[in-house]
């Protein structure tokens, strides 16, 4: 497929040999009829004398002349750009038809036939004039004695950035070095001006079409080069007639046997796909003039690489299966408002039967490379035909991606894209972040295998934060992807992430449309303790380059950071600034704290399975001994006990027990568990806010982390019973704590960052007057603020 294959809708059709231009014109053409030569006359002046005479009419209309050899190039810019200065053209037809005397491609053709068709496919996807001079000038620098100065004072300044753009850096400064370095240069400059790109794209395309003449060896590693990095730009800048033709010309000089194959069998499937795809055609543009949507209906075959991913998706072990008519082309509906493409598609979807999961709609949502159109698939008599729907000017930008937004010096101005279109053709969004990145590689071979890994995928996604924000990532992103995306010190003081209310691990890969949620630790202070930081876990998911700089920067500055949150935690003590342990307090010693009627001599002791705490209701059963165990009432070990025959002893708490008084004996073991989101420091950060509190901590265990999730189990010495709730909310207060617990009352839930709602079993409980029970955190009966507890998990 070539650039000239078709004509954009909505573009005016070319004019014939037989309606020429009015400045081609002759002058017989204009004159009165009284005034034409008789036939005669006009085959004595010859062709020399009416070529002269034509010349001389067109001095007249005030227009200079151009030279022959851009006439071609001429004809096709006046159809995109009517009023382009032809003079400038000339001008520069002219000094790169001097520099290049003498001079001859590879093929034996003179030099200046490059620049020429070059500039000629820049005309064809409507580039303005000032590109079109760059292009005919684009090799004069680098290959003539032409010098940078000379093209600013003659063409101006923008005319000799563009060409310094593509301009390559010399092997002898640079070494091997030198391919990776000029295209450095490039995407800088493209970084200021997208039109940079767009001349070397156009250039890389013609010597494709001419890579035959090349050495076998330089043809594998220039179509190479081109497959890694020319082709993915041009996917991205959306200039999909380039791109499909380079991809045919790479295909078929690395895989001839398999280009051959597959053009075989599209030249052999074209009668079938014509007798499926033009019936279908004609009887959708009858359905729809009839629902009055004038629309332009056609079939748009698939080039060759297409059909072959088509096939090799069919095929099994990696070899392409057969082929149908349906996999060599789509439809093509063309409609004159945006609101008419969604009427297309309700008379597509009413008449036919559409497949389910086939529809994508890129008008709402364009994709990132400015691409809009309705993608639908319908079954017709069995057999699935896509259908591609879109308006005039949405077919141009999906041909001819930034090019079609016109310059972008051209804003307000007539021909130029209008400010309201909301897009940057000089500053696409994805280049923004490849020049962030390579600022941080200056090792060209760096730069290099990060540059074709990042463009390796031309496939991207879209996320949308919880706080509104559009993300956009290569397929395959992470959580971690999008956090450093979000700014690098976001992504510092990731601790965790939740896609779509659901809490994941930060090595999720997402999927288009998603609900990011980032998890993050509390800012610090100014200097304050720095963030916890990533770990070097993080790299095994990170995707993109600006991600996996970050992260190694980091981890570079602080070679002396722990592990990380994906290495298991083995059973720790708590460390030094924990308060020292105070010995366990007998059970006899905590007898006075439950009143057992009618058992007044029994000693009673509490269960260490579920750690009662007033106000919690309690049951007792009798133990070895003589004395009397006392439980939770929902303890399951209590249950277990009662099941086995074993009556319970009524009991009740001291009236002392509740709250700190001097009469009552101080000392409650508690256990506690601690969900939460695993990073360095988590341990010591817990232990110390628990600490804070006047506890004494007896033990801890930190079960190995599962998915970057991970449960910490302390048992606590409380002064009092009252401390309960204190404790509980400092642990929640923790970063990257999102539950906190009292175990054994049943199996474990999947972990939840919003409060429960009140459930009828808490609205049971009996407590103290003094004390409200918690309804904030998974465990039932807890001595903790509903409210407070609320404002602590937000």
């Amino acid at each position: 497929m070539t650039v000239e294959t078709g004509r954009p809708t909505g573009q005016p059709a070319p004019k014939s040999a037989a309606d020429p231009s009015p400045a081609a014109r002759s002058p017989a053409a204009d004159a009165p009829s009284s005034q034409v030569a008789p036939p005669q006359t006009r085959r004595l002046l010859g062709r020399a004398a009416l070529g002269r005479a034509g010349r001389a009419a067109l001095l007249a209309t005030g227009r200079p002349p151009v030279p022959d050899a851009i006439e071609p190039i001429v004809q096709v810019h006046r159809r995109h750009h009517p009023g382009a200065d032809l003079a400038l053209l000339g001008r520069a037809y002219r000094l790169a038809e001097a520099s290049h005397r003498g001079q001859k491609r590879k093929s034996g053709e003179p030099y200046i036939t490059h620049p020429l068709a070059v500039t000629l496919i820049l005309a064809q996807l409507g580039a303005e004039t000032t590109t079109l001079v760059a292009s005919l000038l684009h090799d004069t620098v680098e290959d003539t004695e032409v010098t940078l100065d000379q093209v600013a004072a003659d063409f101006g300044p923008e005319v000799a950035y563009l060409v310094d753009g593509v301009t390559k850096l010399e092997k002898v400064d640079f070494g091997a070095a030198a391919e990776a370095e000029t295209f450095r240069k490039m995407l800088v400059a493209t970084g200021d001006d997208v039109r940079v790109m767009v001349i070397k794209l156009a250039d890389r395309l013609h010597n494709m079409r001419t890579i035959r003449h090349m050495k076998p060896a330089s043809q594998v590693r220039i179509a190479k080069v081109t497959r890694d990095v020319l082709i993915p730009l041009a996917e991205r800048l959306g200039i999909q007639v380039v791109k499909t033709e380079l991809e045919d010309i790479v295909f078929a000089t690395l895989h001839p046997e398999e280009y051959a194959r597959t053009t075989a069998l599209i030249a052999a499937g074209e009668p079938a796909m014509a007798g499926l795809f033009e019936p279908f055609a004609r009887v959708l543009g009858r359905q729809l003039a009839e629902s009055g949507v004038p629309a332009e209906v056609s079939v748009r075959p698939r080039h060759g690489v297409s059909v072959h991913r088509v096939l090799l998706r069919r095929g099994e072990g990696g070899r392409a299966g057969a082929a149908h008519p349906a996999d060599l082309g789509r439809l093509l509906v063309v409609v004159e408002e945006p609101a008419d493409c969604y009427a297309v598609l309700g008379e597509l979807h009413t008449c036919w039967t559409p497949l389910p999961g086939e529809f994508k709609d890129f008008v709402a949502a364009p994709k990132f490379n400015l691409y809009q159109s309705l993608h639908t698939a319908v079954s017709v008599d069995g057999t699935v035909i896509e259908v591609l729907v879109r308006t005039p000017r949405m077919h141009r930008v999906a041909e001819f991606g930034v090019v079609a937004l016109g310059s972008p010096q051209a804003v307000g101005e007539p021909g130029g894209r209008e400010e309201a279109d909301g897009t940057d053709p000089a500053r696409p969004g994805w280049l923004s972040r490849l020049l962030e990145w390579q600022q941080e590689t200056p090792d060209p071979d760096a730069f290099w295998s990060t540059l074709t890994a990042d463009l390796s995928d031309d496939r991207e996604i879209t996320a949308v934060t919880e706080e509104g924000a559009t993300l956009v990532l290569p397929s395959g992103a992470s959580c971690v992807d999008a956090a450093y995306q979000l700014g690098e010190e976001i992504g510092h003081r990731c601790i965790g992430a939740r896609v779509n209310g659901r809490l994941v691990a930060l090595s999720t890969t997402l999927a288009d449309g998603d609900v990011l949620g980032i998890l993050t630790e509390p800012p610090g202070r100014p200097g304050g303790p720095e963030p916890s930081g990533p770990s070097p876990q993080w790299l095994d998911h990170a995707r993109t380059p600006g991600a996996r700089i970050a992260i190694e920067r980091w981890l570079a500055g602080h070679p002396a950071e722990p592990a990380g949150p994906a290495e298991p935690a083995p059973p720790a003590e708590p460390p030094a600034r924990a308060q020292p342990v105070r010995p366990a307090r007998t059970p006899g010693g905590r007898a006075r704290l439950v009143i057992a009627p009618g058992h007044p001599g029994a000693a009673v002791r509490l269960a260490r399975c579920c750690t009662p705490v007033p106000p919690d209701r309690v049951t007792g059963f009798h133990v070895r001994g003589g004395s009397i165990a006392v439980h939770r009432a929902d303890c399951p070990t209590g249950e277990r006990m009662r099941g086995d025959g074993r009556g319970p002893v009524q009991l009740e708490w001291s009236p002392d027990a509740a709250a700190p008084s001097d009469r009552a004996p101080a000392g409650f073991r508690v256990t506690l568990q601690a969900e939460a989101l695993n990073r360095p420091g988590l341990l010591a950060d817990l232990t110390a806010a628990m600490s804070a509190t006047g506890l004494d901590i007896v033990s801890a265990v930190v079960e190995p982390p599962e998915q970057l999730r991970v449960r910490h189990t302390y048992t606590v010495e409380l002064p009092d019973a009252a401390t309960l709730p204190v404790v509980m909310r400092a642990m929640l207060r923790v970063s990257g704590v999102y539950d906190v617990r009292r175990p054994g009352l049943e199996a474990p839930r999947p972990p939840r960052l919003r409060p429960h709602p009140r459930s009828a079993a808490n609205a049971d409980d009996q407590g103290a007057a003094h004390v409200r029970p918690s309804w904030g955190m998974r465990e039932r009966s807890t001595p903790l603020d509903p409210v407070d507890g609320a404002e602590d998990r937000r």
